[in-house]
């Protein structure tokens, strides 16, 4: 049976082939229009996954899309925030006044200095004015408790008018290729919980969603076996810890959505303590279960983010994602006996909490599906729907984009008058390169499906100098606060990381911390963050020979067996597709070396 998943088409749409619950092709609309994100109908990616798979539309038994029509949507989550009017009015908040007078007593004073931030202690100035509102809309509790119930409403009017939009989109979007029958909807936390269970391996899980917003919920738990999977508790929105974490990430100056792995590297530098139990005393929390006070009041966390260090207020919010989320998934953990979790949803995209939810006691077996957002929904539903039934093998790796030519790859290189070479010992050569201090970006076979680059579409670069989180940095443009993460020898895992038994695959998506051991501490500082941890990918040759090659190449001229792995693409632009966009950012970023294919490119005008 072959299905065309869609994904949701506010965020990062995308398309996914699915027949008979093997994925055939996935890949995201960024990718082709160069638009991080993408929202919209995508054709682009349609387009391509029709070419690369051969199909056209009139071979598929159904099309999917994982969200209810706007109706539903609107019914489910109109009901909800009216019981969110019921649980404000009931809630008993702390007395927010001398839980901040104390908090304030116990920030330190800081010099030790943070790249990124122009002082330790830092806060987010914004004046008087804005000060006083958020003094107000956020604390003062009748101000606090009429701006959270206008922000839901208005986010209802917003998502109601979204929803509407987008399914004519859909529609429109579909007719124009071709497709004339019905599409087939989905609960969305069920497509989440799908591409996770039916990911994995595992014969029977626990699947745990958490994201922004899906179908009336915010999270939900399922027992899945044998290819069935059956909802044991659904968090209503708006008691949403991607709502939270939002918050935190626009009133600390990012984006939200896209930049809440800035929050995750400032959480390690401050104090959680300072700010923890003010956020925790807001949250009511009962076993498998929690509802989340003013879930929808961004000014409670703009009012923080004015008065203390952002590293604190990054620090309180990722404890308490962490606490609750924990717990929450303890308690079914426990009530089930179930020792193994597959994760998915865009909360989990959070590799500290990941780890978190590893060291659960019982929990002994973890996945997370690699594009755990909302980008990943389309294939949940097609693999969903296509799959007979019975265990499903896990994937092996997330190259399922388009590949190309070496003619292409030869064209895009003649267009810009580079030089290449094809070296007869390609793997061995850009490990000498490596080895020696040079930058070299890898571009070869099917691009990577989801957020992370995972070998095909990456910047390679040894790890023994923690200044390189600097420099490269700068040289992409890019602002973080997280090091680059490291690629590991699959064999070398237990000689790096600590604890990794159970959630070898897991990493080979790089989903997922764990603390470092004293090797790859004192072998790799640049991909090892401040707290000891760090975010690998684990790479077996079968998976991607050509890469984990130079690994072993590599690792037999230093003896490490981990270089770092950073995403191919100038900053705030997707990662790469196309070879001329593959060289294009090579050009741009200054980068040494590029191994685009067998060929192998010096940069004309190298920064040394």
């Amino acid at each position: 049976m072959k299905v065309l998943g869609i994904s949701p088409l506010d965020k990062d749409s995308t398309v996914s082939i699915a027949e008979d619950g093997h994925i055939l092709f996935a890949a995201g609309e960024e990718r082709f229009t160069r638009t991080k994100q993408q929202t919209g109908f995508p054709r682009h990616a349609l387009e391509k996954a029709l070419s690369y798979t051969g199909l056209s539309m009139s071979d598929f038994d159904q099309v999917c899309y994982p969200f209810l029509t706007w109706e539903n949507e609107h019914k489910l989550f109109t009901k909800n925030l009216e019981d969110e009017k019921a649980f404000i009015k009931e809630f008993q908040p702390a007395d927010l006044g001398p839980q901040i007078k104390e908090a304030l007593s116990r920030v330190p004073d800081r010099n030790q200095p943070i790249h990124g931030l122009e002082h330790p202690n830092a806060i987010m100035e914004k004046g008087f004015l804005h000060n006083s509102y958020y003094n107000m809309a956020g604390v003062q509790k009748l101000s606090s408790n009429n701006a959270a119930l206008k922000s839901s409403r208005h986010w209802g009017e917003s998502a109601t008018e979204s929803f509407r939009q987008w399914e004519n989109e859909l529609i429109q979007g579909l007719g124009e290729m071709g497709w004339t029958g019905p599409v087939k909807r989905m609960e969305h936390h069920l497509s989440h919980a799908a591409n996770s269970f039916l990911c994995s391996g595992y014969e029977r899980a626990l699947c745990v969603t958490l994201d922004g917003y899906g179908s009336g919920l915010a999270g939900s738990v399922s027992e899945a076996r044998n290819g069935k999977i059956q909802r044991l508790h659904g968090l209503p929105y708006p008691n949403s810890l991607g709502t939270l974490y939002e918050h935190v990430t626009s009133s600390l100056g990012f984006k939200p959505s896209r930049h809440e792995g800035k929050i995750v590297g400032l959480a390690s530098y401050g104090d959680p303590q300072i700010l923890g139990d003010v956020l925790l005393s807001r949250i009511q929390q009962t076993p498998g279960d929690f509802r989340i006070y003013e879930a929808n009041n961004v000014f409670f966390s703009r009012y923080l983010a004015s008065k203390f260090p952002k590293i604190d207020v990054a620090a309180a919010y990722q404890y308490v994602l962490e606490q609750v989320a924990t717990n929450y998934i303890r308690y079914w953990v426990e009530k089930t006996g179930i020792d193994t979790i597959v994760l998915s949803g865009g909360v989990t995209a959070n590799v500290k909490l990941n780890q978190r939810i590893f060291e659960i006691e019982g929990v002994n077996h973890i996945f997370v599906y690699p594009n755990m957002g909302d980008g990943g929904c389309g294939t949940g539903a097609a693999l969903y729907h296509s799959w007979p039934g019975g265990v499903k093998p896990s994937i092996t790796n997330a190259y399922m984009g388009p590949d190309y030519s070496e003619s292409e790859l030869e064209a895009a290189l003649k267009a810009q008058n580079l030089q290449y070479r094809r070296p007869e010992h390609l793997a061995a050569e850009v490990a000498a390169l490596i080895h020696g201090g040079e930058v070299v970006a890898r571009f070869d076979g099917r691009m990577e499906y989801g957020p992370r680059a995972l070998g095909n579409r990456s910047i390679l670069y040894h790890a023994r100098e923690p200044e390189v989180n600097q420099w490269l940095n700068n040289r992409l443009g890019r602002t973080e606060f997280m090091p680059f993460a490291p690629v590991t020898l699959y064999e070398a895992r237990e000689k790096c990381y600590h604890n990794i038994k159970g959630a070898e695959h897991a990493a080979e998506f790089m989903t997922i911390t764990f603390d470092c051991t004293e090797f790859m501490q004192e072998s790799c500082p640049a991909a090892v963050h401040v707290d000891g941890t760090a975010r690998p990918q684990l790479i077996r040759r079968e998976a991607n020979p050509g890469y984990y090659d130079i690994l072993v190449e590599y690792e037999k001229l230093s003896g490490i067996p981990s270089l770092i792995n950073t995403s191919f693409n100038m900053h705030e632009e997707p990662i790469v597709n196309s070879p001329d966009d593959a060289v294009r950012a090579f050009m741009q970023g200054a980068l040494d070396y590029l191994a685009i294919g067998p060929f192998l490119v010096k940069h004309p005008n190298p920064v040394h």
